[in-house]
């Protein structure tokens, strides 16, 4: 075989590269030739010449080439950073590091602060513009801002414009699309070092944001192993006891302080959500107000939640048996005195503290009635079977009064909190004798409320309004006619019983979550 030479490499004469070949185009046989460089593909002679085949879309064939060559490029990557034990370089991060524009960058970081950071407060403006000058040439870094970048986009309340990337089709790379491309590349580029052995407090904050994707997103095993992750560096950094502050300056006391205490509230929530064990606890001081009053509102949401310890969660789980309605009834009263009547907090703090305080009153209430503590005659309204109405009609008053983006910015989790109380709600007036009131709303009107709440928030009406219309139908189909024609006609026109069978093969579906009413309520005696 006669062979010419390109830049040293022998090419086989009148033989079209790999690509071409592939592509079943004409190939000019340069180094590289004209069409891998108009496609942006590396141009190469190494496959090993086969019979032809049937000839298909090359526009396809050009998509199947570049993601073959990045997954290839991603490997090697990988590999490379094993072997050597040092952070890649920029130009060899992955596919993904084109994605973090500048733009793209600060669209995220600015929404953080602006609507986050309140009950996230574990970043600072000047921490995390070091980081974006650092992610080039560092791992820690880039994970990040890639995680950070990525739990923005995947929350439902951040909107923004998204070019076309790569041969994708105009307008189907959606933010939670690109969101969780960002989580992947997140999770593989961590695995270039041993952050477990070296951990720091950006690597724990790097484990709660890719939780938070994972949650976003309804990959709950995966969310809970990165929860699992960042709780296990914290006491690694020993972030749970009182004498690790001593050695740190102010500010890093203060990060480290609030990021164990983020920690601690949204172990107990998902523990509560998901029926996960505990393993932080109270055992370090709150952090202090200082100039930054934003702190107020976490530092209620810390009080909200400090309540259930060990033995609630173990009560809740069923590991323990010695509940009782003096531990009920106490709870009961925390949660009324938990929170003041007027919160000095922004309106997105303010929209997840009343949420999440009738959400737990449910909880409580459902541990009740599984113990069989309740009575109709009871003169503490929380112990009577009735009290999840009272909790709807509070509910219902307190998110009248935010606008909708304060509680879009805190994802689904504020959606199912209110989701299960509108489950728990349809339960009980399927067993407790309702009485009409003249001059006050009464549940249905609550339950209409709740339903239209669920239906405007961004997720809400996708995945959890037709699973609750289906609840509707199953459990107390007398009401359908008294639903707002609005939500029945979506419901109509979208197919309720498609979009639960979707939706229930989910893990995350609240189908398998404690986000409904114990089954025994619909045998247990209310009169």
């Amino acid at each position: 075989m006669i062979c010419v030479s390109f830049e040293n490499m022998s090419i086989p004469a009148k033989r079209a590269c790999d690509a071409c070949h592939r592509r079943k185009v004409r190939c000019n046989n340069n180094q590289p030739c004209g069409n891998c460089s108009q496609a942006g593909l590396t141009c190469t002679y190494d496959a090993i010449p086969q019979k032809k085949g049937p000839k298909g879309s090359r526009a396809k064939v050009i998509s199947e080439l570049k993601e073959t060559q990045k997954q290839t490029d991603l490997g090697q990557t990988s590999q490379s950073c094993r072997s050597s034990g040092s952070p890649p370089s920029s130009p060899t991060f992955g596919g993904a590091f084109n994605l973090l524009t500048n733009e793209l960058v600060e669209s995220c970081t600015e929404f953080f602060f602006l609507h986050m950071y309140p009950t996230m407060p574990v970043l600072y403006r000047e921490q995390l513009g070091q980081a974006v000058a650092e992610m080039g040439h560092s791992v820690e870094a880039y994970c990040l801002i890639t995680s950070l970048c990525a739990f923005m986009l995947i929350q439902p309340g951040i909107m923004l414009k998204i070019s076309p990337i790569l041969d994708a089709a105009p307008g189907s790379f959606t933010n939670p699309k690109l969101g969780s491309i960002l989580m992947d590349e997140a999770v593989r580029v961590r695995k270039c070092y041993d952050y477990v052995e070296n951990p720091s407090v950006t690597t724990c904050i790097t484990s709660f944001f890719l939780f938070g994707c994972c949650f976003g997103l309804h990959k709950h095993n995966n969310g809970w192993l990165h929860l699992r992750d960042a709780t296990a560096l914290a006491q690694i950094l020993g972030m749970q006891d009182e004498s690790t502050y001593a050695f740190d300056d102010i500010i890093e006391t203060s990060r480290k302080r609030r990021l164990f205490w983020l920690l601690f509230v949204t172990e107990r929530a998902y523990a509560l959500q998901k029926h996960r064990p505990l393993t932080l606890h109270a055992t370090i001081g709150l952090p202090t107000l200082g100039q930054d009053s934003s702190l107020a509102g976490f530092i209620h949401l810390v009080n909200l939640y400090r309540p259930f310890d060990d033995n609630f969660i173990g009560l809740w789980n069923k590991s323990r048996t010695d509940c009782s309605p003096f531990t009920v009834t106490r709870l009961q009263q925390q949660l009324t005195e938990a929170l003041p009547a007027f919160l000095n907090t922004t309106e997105s703090q303010a929209a997840d503290l009343r949420t999440s305080q009738q959400w737990l009153r449910t909880l409580v209430w459902q541990l009740s009635i599984a113990n069989g503590f309740l009575s109709s005659t009871s003169p503490d309204t929380s112990m009577t079977f009735r009290f999840p109405i009272e909790i709807a009609k509070d509910l219902v008053a307190v998110t009248t009064q935010f606008s909708k983006q304060s509680m879009e910015v805190h994802g689904i989790g504020l959606i199912e909190k209110v989701f299960d109380v509108a489950c728990t709600l349809i339960d009980v007036m399927s067993c407790v004798p309702l009485s009409s009131q003249t001059f006050e709303p009464g549940p249905q009107e609550h339950l209409n409320q709740l339903l239209t709440l669920i239906s405007t928030l961004r997720g809400g009406e996708s995945r959890y309004l037709p699973l609750i219309m289906e609840k509707i139908r199953d459990t107390l189909p007398a009401i359908l006619s008294a639903l707002p024609p609005d939500l029945v006609n979506k419901m109509a026109n979208k197919g309720v019983e498609k979009s639960h069978s979707q939706h229930g093969s989910n893990s995350g579906s609240a189908g398998s979550s404690p986000y409904s009413t114990p089954p025994f309520l619909h045998f247990y005696p209310l009169a």
